[in-house]
């Protein structure tokens, strides 16, 4: 049997400690000619979603192109910054142990992003958390607005049946798109959401993190729902 796991990146595996907003504000700034001064929430929202609604916030409306612009932007203001991305953020605690067992455990893992692919890459490679990942089987933020959408592209790439996966991620967003593909959502505490937020939602497991990796494994293989 393959298992698949579907790993959210940010506030997940990751935490970018505030490089992450700057770098989009740069590309904002690149992509419409004017200074982003606000950002709209993103929690859990697919990066179409952030820049269409921050544009707005300004008095913008923006297509497709638009996006595109800011897209190519970010990916160029990430790599020129990897090495202060490096610097000032880091891997949460566990990540690179969960993934290593996982890995161990003969599970296939793949992310599943709001983030362009390019920039996912790059924020998983810049903390050494890459090695473990089918980039190919995974979904990213420009291929569709709705996170369930990329959950289910992401379970269409694999070939791994629903029962067979389960989603990790910090964000209610996270367990509504896992559910809505009947994919089991483990929730982790590492964001903005706590545990009991999390719970709310009807995620089928809530942890603090990812440190305990032996108890993270099995919970995942546990089918009870």
């Amino acid at each position: 049997m393959v298992r698949l796991v579907l790993w959210d990146i940010d506030h997940t595996l990751i935490s970018t400690r505030g490089v992450g907003r700057e770098l989009s504000a740069a590309a904002f700034a690149e992509a419409l000619g004017q200074p982003m001064r606000e950002q709209a929430r993103i929690d859990g929202i697919t990066e179409p979603v952030i820049f269409r609604e921050t544009a707005k916030l300004h008095g913008l409306e923006t297509d497709r192109v638009d996006f595109e612009r800011f897209a190519e932007a970010l990916v160029e203001q990430h790599w020129k910054r990897a090495a202060e991305l490096r610097e000032r953020g880091h891997a949460l605690p566990g990540a690179a142990s969960a993934l290593d067992a996982f890995d161990s455990a003969g599970w296939v893992q793949t992310v599943v992003s709001g983030n362009v692919r390019a920039v996912a890459e790059l924020k998983l490679q810049v903390f050494g958390l890459d090695r473990h990942i089918r980039w190919e089987l995974g979904a990213y933020g420009e291929e569709d607005d709705v996170r369930a959408n990329l959950v289910r592209l992401a379970l269409e790439r694999s070939a791994v049946p629903a029962s067979d996966a389960v989603l990790i991620g910090d964000t209610p967003a996270d367990v509504g798109g896992a559910h809505a593909n009947g994919v089991r959502a483990i929730g982790v505490a590492t964001g903005r959401s706590d545990e009991a937020a999390l719970r709310k939602t009807g995620a089928d497991v809530v942890l603090p993190d990812l440190r305990d990796t032996r108890q993270l494994v099995a919970l995942a293989r546990s089918t009870d729902r």
